[in-house]
């Protein structure tokens, strides 16, 4: 799958990610300039051993970045990218660990919330899990699945690791013993593209899919407590009203108990608050852009940083005010950060025609009983035609026209 730009937050510190770079940056408002900087084309790279079939090097990737994260405190941050590395930072200060190499392409990563491991998720299925303390070990099969993996996450006492596929499914498994599955939660009808533990109410999770909707569980016993279908949610006036989409990043907010919802292919980011003790959605509000949407992060203490494909204004900070979501006015620590994306654009033009690729996972169907009452309905018009067209008697009797016997040539 392509990958668009990308967001990332822990504290003050800001990763933007586009193509195969990153740069780090802080939200405060003060001068400081850019904190950090990495292309991962000038990372070490693994001699080419495999070949293909006819016996040519297999791809070596483009060095794109297909997904990062931070470490649940901020120390440490690592991403994949398309050439099939893990590449591995420790952030006080920024400084690279590592370069592993990873099976295939990876999709979703995570941390530990011991921060001892990173979780890595790959399109054929499997997790994998690297050490981070010991940043050059190899890395170690922890479970799969029969189909290809979108999102992995772990329960914040570190016992649940939690996988979305592609076949639908979410499923819980012991983190000691991942081959000893817990539940699985079960309801959606497409992919599921994003899963998200709720930090201040472990037991809960929350899981978007190309079936439109966004769902709440108690996970550990695979219990759906409430379904929120999006397109119920839009104006009937939208464009993309008819048009099938899946959550690209959910996350949330704990000042608020907000949740922000950004889709693959719709400039619209959705806000709902999480009633726990009703155990519920409750839908708040729909911001929409005129620019794709990249990326969204909340800050703690500031509110909603929004990504967008705008070079005059790439980044935006969204906060209620007065019960209301709008943009605050660029205030300083926003002129800063967007000041140092125009110097970098480069390394976000390449994502303008990206998608994350979610088109191509939606299930292909084929309706041969629609295919069959259709061709049936046209056979009987066809006959009641024909019938119409015979002539009438003198009774006003449909004639039936009979064929008479064969004749004969005399004997001679």
């Amino acid at each position: 799958m392509a990958s668009s730009a990308g967001l990332a937050l822990r504290g003050q510190a800001l990763v933007v990610r586009g193509g195969g770079r990153f740069l780090v940056t802080s939200t405060a408002g003060s001068d400081d300039d850019i904190l950090f900087t990495y292309d991962c084309s000038s990372a070490e790279k693994k001699p080419q051993e495999n070949k293909g079939e006819d016996g040519q090097p297999v791809d070596k990737g483009s060095d794109t970045i297909l997904a990062s994260t931070f470490s649940q405190s901020g120390s440490y941050f690592a991403l994949t990218d398309d050439s099939k590395r893990l590449i591995l930072f420790r952030t006080k200060p920024w400084q690279c660990l590592s370069v592993r190499s990873v099976v295939r392409r990876c999709t979703a990563l995570t941390f530990t919330a011991s921060e001892e491991k990173v979780l890595v998720a790959d399109k054929s299925g499997d997790v994998y899990s690297f050490s981070v303390l010991e940043p050059h070990a190899c890395g170690k099969l922890e479970l799969g699945h029969l189909s290809m993996l979108l999102d992995v996450a772990v329960s914040p006492d570190d016992r649940f690791v939690l996988t979305a596929d592609r076949d639908e499914k979410i499923r819980v498994s012991w983190a000691l013993a991942p081959h000893s599955i817990e539940s699985f939660c079960l309801g959606h009808t497409e992919f599921v593209s994003r899963i998200c533990v709720v930090p201040e109410h472990p037991e809960l999770l929350l899981s978007s899919s190309g079936d439109c909707t966004l769902r709440l569980w108690e996970y550990r016993h695979g219990r759906e407590l409430h379904c929120c279908h999006l397109p119920s949610l839009q104006e009937p006036a939208e464009p993309w009203g008819n048009k099938r989409f899946a959550a690209s990043r959910i996350t949330y907010w704990g000042r608020e108990s907000c949740v922000a919802l950004l889709c693959d292919c719709i400039p619209v980011v959705y806000i709902l608050q999480l009633d726990v003790p009703r155990q519920q959605l409750v839908y708040k509000q729909q911001l929409s852009f005129q620019h794709r949407v990249w990326d969204i992060a909340f800050e703690e203490t500031q509110g909603l940083w929004v990504l967008q494909d705008r070079k005059e204004a790439p980044l935006m900070l969204c906060r209620p005010e007065d019960g209301q979501w709008q943009s605050v006015p660029e205030n300083v620590a926003v002129k800063k950060v967007c000041t140092h994306l125009r110097g970098n654009w480069a390394m976000l033009e390449g994502s303008s025609g990206a998608d994350d690729g979610f088109s191509s996972l939606y299930k292909a169907t084929f309706d041969h009983v629609t295919t069959y009452l259709k061709k049936k309905e046209e056979r009987l018009q066809q006959q009641q035609k024909r019938r119409r067209d015979l002539p009438s008697g003198p009774n006003g009797q449909t004639k039936r026209v009979r064929a008479g016997p064969a004749s004969r040539s005399c004997p001679s």
